[in-house]
């Protein structure tokens, strides 16, 4: 009797320290979760907003080749304005899916592959994407104020008489300033600092997502 009740007893135990390991690994798969979620939480305000952005800009644009269709120049403005909020748009709500994507019960190598695709999105699109659009976004916009100004003053604008210089000035800077920008990006890259170009435009978020990820797989090898 002796001994059946110690075996007994071992089972007992023994199912006892299995359900301790699950409860532990539950809560430990739940605090990774909730650690990860704090860490993209910026990240996530950060595309919601630039969709707002996105949006604003969208409206703005058909708003005003809508009631100034009257002059091509116009109509193009507007559709460029809104080409770039839908670009700004997208490209926002793109990366906005893909994290809303992430399982955190997942295993963490397939976390780790949600947000190097992530981090690849950021780096390759959509700062690339941004510079452009920044570069580019300034010119139908001031063309648009001139013609809100003009309107105010009940001024007709001859679109005609608008010297070719300015049209190549404009030109120009968004050649200048876009150009500048992925100078300076291959500078960067050239002097060995890709890897610190590469954080800065993934973002803090996901380095610190990534980081996090990295100690919870080196503490489940352990």
């Amino acid at each position: 009797m002796e001994l059946d009740e110690m075996k007994l007893a071992w089972q007992t135990l023994g199912q006892q320290l299995e359900r301790q390991n699950a409860l532990n690994e539950q809560l430990f798969r739940q605090g990774r979760a909730d650690r990860l979620r704090r860490h993209l939480r910026p990240l996530v305000w950060g595309q919601s907003l630039q969709i707002v952005f996105g949006i604003a800009v969208m409206l703005w644009g058909i708003s005003f080749w809508s009631t100034h269709a009257t002059a091509w120049q116009n109509v193009a403005c507007g559709v460029v304005m809104q080409a770039l909020g839908t670009l700004a748009l997208v490209i926002s709500a793109r990366l906005l899916a893909m994290q809303q994507g992430i399982d955190y019960a997942a295993p963490v190598l397939e976390i780790q592959r949600r947000l190097a695709q992530m981090r690849a999105w950021r780096v390759r699109v959509e700062a690339p994407a941004f510079a452009v659009l920044g570069g580019v976004i300034w010119i139908p916009a001031l063309l648009m104020y001139v013609q809100y100004e003009a309107d105010g003053l009940g001024i007709k604008l001859n679109w005609e008489h608008v010297q070719y210089h300015v049209l190549a000035w404009m030109a120009l800077s968004v050649g200048v300033g876009v150009g500048a920008v992925f100078l300076a990006r291959h500078v960067v890259r050239r002097l060995g600092h890709g890897r610190w170009l590469e954080n800065g435009l993934a973002g803090s978020a996901i380095v610190k997502a990534e980081e996090a990820l990295a100690e919870v797989a080196s503490f489940e090898r352990e």
